[in-house]
């Protein structure tokens, strides 16, 4: 059974996947803008690798979002990302 905190993980990754998708933004072009390679950024995407402080601050900053946004679903549908339930 997931914990509270896991689960919050993947609302987290699954926003970040929603909104660059939205974006029609690679991950290519994630992984250049963050510098790190397209496998690393596919890692933290799918929720293999640690998201960090950092790398979800450089996540929002390329995205042109707030980190609120990434990590509270309901502020990611009152800009217009659709509801992932």
């Amino acid at each position: 059974m997931k914990s509270e905190f896991d689960k919050k993980i993947e609302d987290i990754v699954f926003n970040i996947r929603l909104i660059r998708e939205k974006r029609n933004y690679t991950q290519e072009y994630m992984a250049a803008k963050m510098q790190c390679s397209q496998n690393a950024y596919s890692k933290l995407e799918l929720g293999y690798s640690k998201l960090t402080v950092e790398k979800l601050l450089q996540v929002a900053e390329v995205l042109d979002v707030t980190v609120a946004e990434l990590v509270n679903p309901q502020r990611a549908l009152a800009h217009g990302f659709p509801n992932r339930y």
